[in-house]
């Protein structure tokens, strides 16, 4: 570990009258990019001259200096934009040309902008358009990019960080599933109509959060259920939390498994099977009251949450009066008249009533619906149909990816640009600075 020490002198115009201290700031903001510029130059040279000379003195006679690049290389950073002139040696043995400094400080070939720099504008996409962040980060920062240079580097992101790997000493016990339809477009932008997207999250149990274990487009439930098996411990998995759509309980239900089906869903849904079933508005009022009136249809987690062992003959009344009213509402619906609602309802009394069993026979809460656990996914929706509106699968994937790290999991979002790898860093160890007036120099 060695030293270096930079003698940096800065000269500012100070206005004679009405300086404010926001003016200082921005005046000193607006010069940061030529400050930063020249430090990293400097560090940069005095780095490259001994570099130069541990290869002279490493191998005598193999390399023989051979002047600078003839235009200046320009690196766009976090702190600005880097023009800098690199110095070249000649290889005597293998011939052509080496640039000793790109080399040494890993500076990749191609990109201009460093991967560094590309954290912002890329966070910001998961909320914004790629336009709209580039927009803003170079209103903040003064970073200049396109916005196709944003959407490419976000696509080489993603696919080098994948969250969702093998997971199965990890005891989840909770898995929640639930799908949306994306608007899809193929090469040059061709319309691919429609598909659907899903997602599982898992939790470990009460009071633990959900978190995603996966995202899949135009995937059936079958397969899905395999990727889980190969990457969770299935079997430790106790409830299947759902909204009950077409094949989730058919193939992601094991034996021994649970399942809660979402209250909020359930009520909302029941008005749409009984006006396919021809019942109109009169109608079905009768029979949505029947069902509002049902104990478990208006039980709430918080309600849950305050019982007692001392409580449970009551949760046993409302166990029971809950079963009656389904009853009720069974006979009320005419399988002939209401097949589909009447279909709908018997295969959402079980489901729907899990959190009661559950507790009577653990005493243990569990979520009653699955709406509030996937708001954290109407920030996702929304930027996914109502920005973009229309992806190409893998990008909505590799954007999907993003969105985990940056939305669900933030806490993994820093290390990733700036911890993931251990690597050597320069440090600062001290600073001096000296004030020069007109009348005097003042030490600061």
């Amino acid at each position: 570990m060695s030293e270096i020490t930079i003698d940096l002198r800065l000269v500012f115009k100070i206005p004679d009258s009405g300086l404010t201290i926001n003016g200082l700031i921005r005046g000193l903001k607006e010069a940061s990019s030529e400050i930063h510029g020249a430090m990293v130059s400097t560090l940069m040279k005095a780095l490259e001259e001994r570099v130069i000379e541990q290869k002279l003195e490493q191998e005598p006679g193999r390399y023989q200096r051979n002047g600078h690049q003839s235009q200046p290389r320009k690196l766009r950073t976090s702190l600005g934009v880097i023009a800098y002139r690199f110095a070249q040696l000649r290889d005597r043995q293998q011939g052509g040309t080496v640039v000793p400094l790109v080399e040494a400080l890993s500076i990749p070939a191609y990109d201009h902008y460093l991967e560094e720099t590309m954290e912002p504008s890329i966070g910001l996409s998961v909320h914004l358009s790629y336009r709209r962040a580039t927009s803003e980060v170079e209103r903040i920062q003064g970073q200049s990019m396109s916005h196709t240079t944003v959407h490419s580097r976000l696509q080489e992101f993603a696919q080098s960080h994948s969250p969702f790997g093998e997971r199965k000493a990890i005891t989840f016990r909770y898995l929640l599933v639930d799908g949306t339809k994306v608007h899809l477009q193929g090469p040059s932008g061709q319309d691919l109509g429609q598909a659907e997207m899903r997602w599982a999250l898992a939790s470990l149990g009460p009071s633990s959060p959900f978190e995603p274990v996966g995202f899949w487009i135009n995937t059936d439930w079958a397969e899905i259920r395999k990727e889980l098996e190969e990457r969770l411990d299935y079997q430790k998995i106790e409830i299947l939390f759902s909204d009950g759509g077409p094949g989730i309980e058919e193939n992601l239900l094991r034996a021994g498994m649970d399942h809660q089906r979402c209250q909020w869903h359930g009520k909302r849904d029941f008005p749409y099977l009984l006006y396919a079933d021809g019942a109109k508005k009169p109608e079905q009022r009768p029979l949505l009251e029947k069902l509002k009136s049902i104990p478990a249809m208006h039980f709430t987690k918080a309600q849950l949450e305050q019982l007692r062992p001392e409580d449970r003959p009551f949760l046993e009344e409302i166990a029971q009066k809950t079963q009656q009213g389904f009853q009720d509402l069974l006979n009320a619906l005419d399988p002939e008249k209401y097949p589909k609602a009447r279909t709908y309802i018997q295969n959402l009394i079980n489901p729907v009533t899990t959190f009661l069993t559950w507790w009577l026979n653990k005493g243990e809460v569990i979520p009653l619906n699955t709406n509030a656990i996937e708001s954290a996914f109407s920030q996702v929706c929304n930027r996914i149909k109502k920005v973009g509106k229309r992806w190409s699968e893998q990008g909505l994937l590799n954007w999907l990816k993003v969105a985990f790290y940056k939305i669900f999991k933030p806490e993994l979002w820093t290390p990733l640009w700036h911890n993931e790898k251990e690597f050597p860093k320069i440090k600062l160890l001290s600073v001096q600075a000296s004030c020069y007036w007109s009348g005097g120099i003042t030490q600061i």
